[in-house]
Parts: structure tokens; C-alpha cells; sequence
């Protein structure tokens, strides 16, 4: 186990017949995140919650048990010992049943990650192998995990060194794309500003690095935090209207885009430093950009 860190979910990693011990640590950082608790204004201290019951009033967090409703005010309790009579293998084991390429899981379906490592050093050879086969094949293992009252559907893939899991949606839990682009224009495109779009893109195309990006907002609310601290007011700047669609001259925007060296030449003519004389050579023909 990591130094300092608390296992999500313990329990085993199974391919057939070999079964690893494993545990979950969540691999999203909330440490980063800003959050804020409700004050309240005229005295300046925390909002508190208190759990009531109408016509009760205050009750002590062992007297709350857990309730699905039937009807209209109508609901079946079920005791905390009770909900363990609910009993499924993927409560204390991921059995890895089907393999999928990893690329072609689709985005939508992606939940919650988090790092897989092995229990203890006896897992770690059964574990290791795991983790070579599924990064040599480029396959995820597709399974199901019981954690907080709900069985997940999860993919398990190879990460560096080691594995992730992936927290998945059911089917049912994501909406139909056709509801959403059912009603999109089915007009022909033009060629020219379908390529030039492309090739814009291909300019822009590199590898992946988060590291490339960071939280403006977040950099600019602990600024502000900050200078209010400090006793500072914080007045609002008026916001910018938004930008305007430039789908009439989309063209014209793809082709600026590009810096198009046709549009772009006599604007450069009347504006670029005469060059100084050089000495005359032949040199190669540039390729146009």
C-alpha cells in the first residue's frame, strides 16, 4: 500500500483460474479543487446541517436507516445488516471476462479512474503478468465491481508500470446521441472549406500532455481570494460581449486562419522592412506553406 493513503476497494484481480489481491486508490487529486462552504452573512460563521423529521424535528444519525420508495410516501426500509444479505462474487472480486481494445472504448462511458496495485509482495508476480499481457494485446479487461451499494461495470488496462481501472456508465446511464443530432442539417459541404479545416487541424495536431495546460480560472479565483484577505474591495469588470458566429464567412475565417499567403501578401507588402541586400546566390525554391 502506498505510504499515507487509504485503499478505495480491496479485494482480487481474477483472469481464469488466477486470482491476484489487489487495491483501488482513487487517482483523482481533489486537493487541487477550490471549494467553498455556505456562511452566513450578518455573523460570518459556517452554515450547519441538521437531519429533521417533519413533525420530529432533530434526529440522531443512528435512528436513519435507508428507504426506496413504492408509492407516494410509501417506502421499504432496509436495515444496514439487512442490504448485506445482498450477496454478489464482485463484491471482494473483479473477474476480467471479456477484453476489448482500450481505444475503442467510447469516451462517454468513462467514469472514475483509479490506480490498481497489488495487495502484498506475493501478488505482484501474478499481477505483473497481467499487466504485460493486457499492454502487449492493447486490450482493456472488461468486468464488474461492488462498491457503495451499486455494482460498476469497469475496464482495467496497463498504465506505465502498472494498471488502472476505470470506473464505466451502464448504457442506460448515458443518452442517446440521436436526441441530441437528430435534427442536424443533412446539406453538402464544400470541399475546399472541409480541407481547409483539416488542414488547419494538422497544423495544430501534437501528443497529449496535461502538463501543457493549466486551471486559469482556479490561478485567478486564489488571486482574488487573496486580495480580499488583505481587506481589499473586488469590483467587477463589466463582462465582454460575446463573440459573434463567423459561420457566414467561414471561408474567409479558415482561410485567415491558415494565414492564407495570398490574402495575406499585399498587407505585407505595404508593411514589411525593405530586407538588406545580400550578395547573389542561388538557393533553393521555398515550397509554398
Amino acid at each position: 500500500m502506498p505510504a499515507g493513503r487509504r485503499a478505495y476497494w480491496k479485494g482480487y484481480l481474477r483472469l481464469s483460474l488466477v486470482s491476484v489481491g489487489i487495491e483501488l486508490f482513487d487517482a483523482e487529486d481533489k486537493k487541487s479543487q477550490i471549494s467553498f462552504n455556505q456562511i452566513h452573512k450578518p455573523t460570518g460563521r459556517r452554515i450547519n446541517y441538521v437531519k429533521s423529521v417533519q413533525g420530529v424535528g432533530p434526529v440522531p444519525t443512528s435512528e436513519i436507516i435507508s428507504g426506496y420508495e413504492i408509492d407516494k410516501d410509501r417506502y421499504v426500509t432496509l436495515d444496514p445488516d439487512e442490504l448485506t444479505a445482498v450477496k454478489l462474487e464482485s463484491k471482494r472480486t473483479i473477474e476480467l471476462g471479456r477484453f476489448a481494445p482500450a481505444a475503442e472504448i467510447d469516451s462517454r462511458f468513462v467514469e472514475q479512474p483509479y490506480y490498481v496495485v497489488p495487495s502484498d509482495e506475493y501478488a505482484a508476480e501474478g499481477y505483473m503478468v497481467i499487466r504485460e499481457a493486457l499492454a502487449k494485446t492493447g486490450r482493456a479487461g472488461i468486468g464488474q465491481m461492488t462498491h457503495g451499494g451499486k455494482e460498476h461495470l469497469i475496464a482495467v488496462t496497463a498504465l506505465g508500470d502498472g494498471l488502472v481501472l476505470y470506473r464505466l456508465r451502464y448504457a442506460n446511464e448515458v443518452k442517446a446521441a440521436k436526441d441530441f443530432f437528430g435534427d442536424l442539417p443533412r446539406a453538402k459541404l464544400d470541399k475546399e472549406m472541409v480541407d481547409l479545416a483539416s488542414e488547419l487541424i494538422e497544423r495544430k495536431s501534437g501528443p497529449f500532455d496535461p502538463e501543457d495546460y493549466d486551471d486559469k480560472y482556479a490561478t485567478e479565483l486564489k488571486k482574488l481570494i487573496a486580495r480580499k484577505a488583505k481587506g481589499e474591495k473586488i469590483v467587477a469588470a463589466p463582462e465582454p460581449e460575446p463573440a459573434e458566429s463567423n459561420v457566414i464567412n467561414l471561408m474567409d475565417a479558415l482561410r485567415k486562419s491558415l494565414g492564407d499567403k495570398k490574402a495575406a501578401r499585399p498587407a505585407e507588402r505595404e508593411t514589411a522592412a525593405p530586407a538588406p541586400r545580400k550578395k547573389a546566390t542561388k538557393s533553393p525554391r521555398r515550397k509554398a506553406g
